[in-house]
């Protein structure tokens, strides 16, 4: 999106760089995606709390928590669900820069948004985690009860079952939460993690 020539972004005098020196860890966004009951706040939850033990800066962005805030203002209709990833990869981005390691545990559903993300996010650490998980384990799980509405009328825009969910076609990560417990998950993200260089655990 092109600037109106009457903002002129402002030049820092720490840098992200300087952050990460302090942090002895990089910073950078790991997008958790896939439907819902698939397990992607409890894994980026378990992720955060097993970093925060080893002195890593980080937080996650949940959707549920920033459609109660932030994104009170958004429907769940194709654009309201493109205008919420839209906002949360804005926001996440500054939390980058300042040097936090981003957790974001969002369904987005269309593979446009999520290619947008991983354009936004072009000169920083950026990373697409699918939390795979069948339809129907999620419906068995369903937590929210959604689904169970979804299936008796009640609400009509429930991604998996009205609403279309695009499955990521080249994720930097695949966790399948129907196929292994949940510490096996979280190591296998912090692995990653570890991998890619994003963290050192002391």
């Amino acid at each position: 999106m092109k600037l109106d020539p009457d903002i002129v972004p402002f030049d820092p005098i720490i840098t992200q760089q300087d952050r990460h020196v302090m942090n002895a860890h990089k910073s950078g966004l790991v997008w958790f995606s896939g439907l819902s009951g698939s397990g992607k706040s409890t894994l980026a939850h378990q992720v955060k709390a097993k970093l925060y033990q080893k002195g890593v800066r980080s937080y996650v962005l949940d959707g549920d928590n920033v459609r109660s805030g932030l994104n009170a203002d958004l429907s769940l209709s194709p654009e309201g669900r493109k205008e919420n990833v839209r906002r949360i990869a804005e926001v996440a981005k500054l939390m980058v820069d300042a040097g936090i390691l981003v957790f974001a545990a969002f369904i987005a559903p269309y593979e446009e948004s999520r290619r947008f993300v991983r354009e936004l996010m072009t000169d920083w650490s950026y990373f697409e985690c699918y939390v795979k998980c069948s339809l129907e384990v999620c419906e068995k799980r369903d937590p929210k009860g959604l689904y169970r509405l979804a299936r008796q009328g009640e609400i009509n825009n429930m991604t998996g079952i009205q609403a279309p969910f695009e499955e990521p076609q080249h994720p930097d990560l695949v966790v399948e939460t129907n196929r292994c417990e949940l510490n096996d998950c979280v190591e296998q993200v912090i692995d990653f993690l570890n991998r890619q260089r994003l963290i050192i655990l002391r």
